[in-house]
């Protein structure tokens, strides 16, 4: 299963950016889809989960600013960014969790997208 990310960039402390997450290949089923991120020193951490029923979970630093959203149809995922911070600077990755043809599960991971909140 590939993932391919889009929608990283350099934003201004306040502004937005919208992330997507396509997954592609062979697989019976993904159940949760997920972005995550990754500061310079930092320790990779969930930044918000769907499953595919839509319950999802963030973390508390993004609780009221970013949104995550999914497409099961086209199997992407996306995560609406506002009111962006200095401290959301950080690599992006999105993940998904699923089941393979053969009901073996599978995790796969993005490639990752820088994000770069400056003035």
């Amino acid at each position: 299963v590939q993932l391919q990310a889009s929608g990283g960039g350099l934003v201004q402390p306040g502004g937005s950016l919208r992330l997507s997450c396509a997954a592609s290949g062979n697989f019976f089923s993904i159940n949760v889809m997920g972005w995550y991120r990754q500061a310079p020193g930092k320790q990779r951490e969930s930044v918000a989960t769907i499953t595919s029923g839509g319950s999802t979970v963030y973390v508390d630093s993004v609780k009221g600013r970013f949104t995550i959203s999914r497409d099961n149809a086209k199997n992407t995922v996306y995560l609406q960014m506002n009111n962006l911070k200095p401290d959301d600077t950080a690599v992006y990755y999105c993940n998904a969790d699923g089941l393979t043809y053969y009901k073996l599960d599978f995790r796969s991971w993005g490639q990752g997208t820088e994000i770069t909140v400056s003035s």
